[in-house]
């Protein structure tokens, strides 16, 4: 049932031309080199740390990588990340 409401709302958006992170509610990352990270749609912190944080996403979870990691600005639903970024990676 979840898989043809996520179906239905993707062809509305495409139908619409509305961009599908805000009708689907995925995560949106924009990544600018490798030292700043903004994500929009996340759910919360799971893990922080200077090397590695973990953000609760709307199915699984966001882990990033690096050194020297801090959080410049946290909002309801977007972060934005500094520091030498050396990986990020989805799980569900």
């Amino acid at each position: 049932m979840e898989k043809n409401k996520d179906i239905i709302s993707r062809a509305m958006a495409d139908l619409l031309e509305i961009p599908k992170d805000l009708v689907l509610d995925i995560p949106k990352i924009t990544l600018i080199g490798k030292s700043e990270l903004f994500l929009e749609n996340h759910r919360g912190i799971i893990e922080y740390s200077s090397q590695r944080m973990r953000i609760n996403l709307s199915r699984g979870f966001l882990e990033i990588l690096g050194n020297q990691l801090e959080i410049r600005a946290l909002l309801p639903d977007e972060i934005k990340i500094e520091g030498e970024i050396n990986s990020c990676r989805f799980f569900d």
